[in-house]
């Protein structure tokens, strides 16, 4: 577009047009001081515009990520000193709930069987079988999970996310206990 025609275009939407409206109210719609004190006895129209702000929608969206992090150098040492020993416990799986909270997980290790252990911080040991699809190795160096409302972590209904990329349910889990021979 030439420079000229916009120049020209805005001065002429400054140029009241032959016929029109006259810039200033009339005598006879102007307020003056006695009306503008008296209150207005009329409603106001539903159709008329509104001089009160508008309130525009807000949505607020609040998303909480829970990283469970691999087994500490320490911990780690101490069990495999553990599993070096001969009198080692042997471990058996014991059924349980469906859930675990998320505050209660206090770190996690793949386990050589595909299954991810997860070390509770009241002491007990789960094993989570992931969904078949799914390799335990990919989650060598934790998890992320995204909080649920009920702050628990629940098998098929959240999804485990590996920081190798990996995303996977758990299909179920068991408590593991020593097993008395």
């Amino acid at each position: 577009m030439n420079v000229s025609f916009a120049l020209l275009a805005v001065l002429a939407l400054l140029i009241p047009a032959p016929g029109g409206q006259p810039s200033e109210p009339s005598a006879a719609v102007r307020p003056t001081a006695e009306t503008a004190a008296r209150p207005s006895a009329e409603p106001r129209a539903a159709s008329e515009p509104s001089s009160d702000p508008v309130a525009a929608q807000v949505r607020i969206e609040r998303r909480v990520t829970v990283r469970i992090a691999p087994v500490g150098p320490a911990l780690r040492q101490g069990l495999v000193a553990e599993m070096a020993q001969p009198s080692a416990p042997r471990m058996s799986e014991r059924k349980m709930g469906k859930c675990v909270p998320v505050a209660g997980i206090a770190a996690v290790q793949p386990d050589a069987g595909g299954k991810l252990l997860l070390f509770m911080r009241d002491r007990r040991l789960v094993a989570a079988s992931l969904e078949k699809a799914c390799s335990a190795r990919d989650f060598y160096s934790g998890f992320y999970l995204e909080r649920s409302g009920d702050g628990m972590l629940c098998v098929d209904r959240d999804k485990l996310h590996s920081r190798a990329g990996a995303t996977c349910e758990i299909s179920r889990m068991r408590q593991l206990v020593a097993k008395d021979d």
